[in-house]
């Protein structure tokens, strides 16, 4: 069924438990060892800046940017790869304009950040809601599309199999996320991140040699198999059945230039650091993992078209989630030996090993900020209690564990319902929240003087039910074949992505929120701003308690 020998596919199952088994016990090894929210937060800022980097990376990296980003590539080839690169484009925006400011302002959560201007319950719960449905999206996605993803590389199709590897993985990924806390989930995606790019690196070499690493050859190899000719090399093949392809591209890469960097999972890796300086540091080493992983990406993708034909990729997933993996394969040719057979297995350990990274590090995004924001924080279900009662590190890292577990077993309970339907309005769903609601609200609270409480509870609440409101009516959703509901439509909205429409409507929402506000509050914001603004942006007398 995938062309793949029993022997890798042994060999592959052999490897995913042997990593299970092993990543488990890091975990177990390196996790928060005494009631100390520091190490259970951030792991003492510990890492280097070089592991850092790696951790980032790999938060950045998910299995769904892997699969989805690829098989656009190898489906619709030049649009792919501006994709791709929009991808690194984004985490080098958060480099040089986020990255010093998030880690002066907050201290464990994005709740942190906002709250440090703007303090307040409001803020806490809307920061604490506004990471949790940003972030669920691609926790489905990844935990629905991992049933799918072992049936094709082990080769069985039982709907009950892929559902209790849904709920397996899940349980394992919960157990990352609830014992390692930032520390134990950091070594899993520097481990990831490792095995994903060396693998990847030795098999776009051997892509090109294929082609005698002849770059006009190999081109135009994968503009014949692509079967679109050489408009497979040229703009506008991934949107030219819309109304409007132009403008669709240009809403799809601004979503993914400001989304995703700006989800909670990433952003949280920025308050790992000791310094400004480390922070910069370990940006470096992300944003150049990122982009060998652009490099590795599209000659993996582009090399699955040339070798084995877009139709062939059409028909084992019509989204083409399992090009990296074909691509992969056809690399080695049609007699593979025993060391190619193990740089195959090295490669679906890295797309295991990514899976269970990617959901474990969103999992305690996501925990951290119901745990730290909402009950120790904001205080919900502790009834009217003064400031001063506030929880113990024990209990707090306590509810941290719980929430885990909480997320988890809801992700896995929605992801079986959804594991058949298409996962790209999720994917998409998250990336547009990140840019229409998150982004606008980090960067008027780290940059504009006179942003008030009611801006920054606009800009999130409004952001958030503006594209919740529009996604629906895209044709992700339903009016085309490949939609999530294929026989429905109800598709009113032009673009694929929320963003042309979302993004301006969420900075929009901040500044009307402000003016809102009065002259008088805006004045009180700017100058609580100006007083805390050398340690905003320059790190200077840091406060780091609450």
């Amino acid at each position: 069924m995938t062309g793949f020998s029993s022997s890798a596919q042994t060999m592959s199952l052999v490897a995913f438990t042997a990593v299970a088994t092993v990543t488990l016990l890091l975990c177990v090894l390196t996790g928060p060892d005494r009631d100390d929210l520091d190490e259970f937060y951030t792991g003492y800022r510990s890492l280097s800046p070089m592991r850092n980097g790696l951790a980032i990376a790999g938060d950045y990296i998910s299995a769904a940017t892997v699969l989805a980003t690829g098989g656009i590539i190898a489906l619709t080839g030049y649009d792919g790869v501006v994709l791709a690169l929009s991808t690194a484009l984004s985490l080098v925006l958060l480099m040089f304009l986020l990255a010093e400011p998030l880690r002066n302002a907050g201290r464990f959560t994005m709740g942190d950040a906002l709250a440090r201007r703007m303090p307040g319950r409001a803020v806490r719960i809307t920061a604490c809601a506004t990471t949790v449905i940003a972030l669920l999206p691609l926790m489905l996605v990844q935990l629905a599309g991992s049933g799918d993803l072992l049936a094709f590389i082990l080769g069985f199709s039982g709907d009950s199999v892929k559902t209790g590897c849904v709920i397996g993985l899940g349980a394992l990924m919960i157990s990352y996320a609830a014992i390692g806390g930032m520390k134990g989930t950091a070594l899993i995606q520097i481990l990831k991140i490792v095995m994903l790019l060396g693998s990847g690196v030795v098999v776009a070499l051997l892509v090109l040699h294929r082609f005698d690493w002849n770059p006009g050859a190999f081109l135009d190899a994968a503009a014949r198999g692509s079967g679109s000719g050489q408009a497979f090399l040229q703009s506008g093949l991934q949107f030219s059945g819309g109304a409007n392809p132009r403008l669709d591209m240009i809403s799809s890469q601004l979503t993914v230039v400001l989304g995703g960097a700006c989800l909670p999972h990433v952003t949280m890796r920025m308050y790992t650091a000791r310094s400004a300086r480390q922070v910069r540091r370990s940006m470096s080493w992300a944003v150049l993992c990122v982009a060998l992983f652009v490099l590795v990406i599209t000659v993996i993708g582009l090399g699955a078209t040339a070798l084995i034909g877009r139709a062939t990729i059409a028909d084992a997933d019509p989204q083409g989630n399992t090009a990296y993996l074909l691509g992969s394969r056809a690399a080695f040719g049609p007699d593979v030996s025993t060391a190619e057979t193990l740089l195959f297995t090295t490669v679906t350990t890295a797309l295991f090993l990514t899976l269970l990274a990617s959901v474990a590090g969103m999992i305690l995004a996501c925990a951290n900020s119901l745990a730290h924001d909402l009950f120790a924080h904001a205080r919900v279900f502790r009834g009217s209690r003064r400031h001063t009662d506030e929880l113990s590190p024990r209990r707090e890292m306590l509810l941290a564990r719980v929430s885990a577990l909480a997320v988890g077993a809801v992700a896995i309970l929605l992801a079986t319902l959804v594991q058949h339907r298409s996962l790209q309005p999720l994917i998409t769903l998250s990336l547009c929240l990140g840019a229409s609601a998150l982004a606008p609200a980090l960067i008027y609270t780290l940059f504009w003087r006179r942003y008030t409480r009611t801006g920054l509870l606009a800009t999130l609440i409004g952001g958030t039910l503006t594209v919740l409101v529009l996604m629906p009516g895209t044709n992700l959703v339903s009016g085309s074949p490949a939609a999530a509901f294929p026989d429905a439509d109800f598709n009113w909205f032009p673009f694929t992505t929320t963003g042309l429409v979302s993004i301006p409507l969420g900075f929009a929402y901040g500044w009307l929120g402000t003016v809102a506000s009065g002259r008088r509050k805006a004045e009180e914001q700017r100058k609580q701003y100006e007083a805390v603004e050398s340690w905003i942006l320059a790190g200077a007398d840091r406060t780091r308690g609450e």
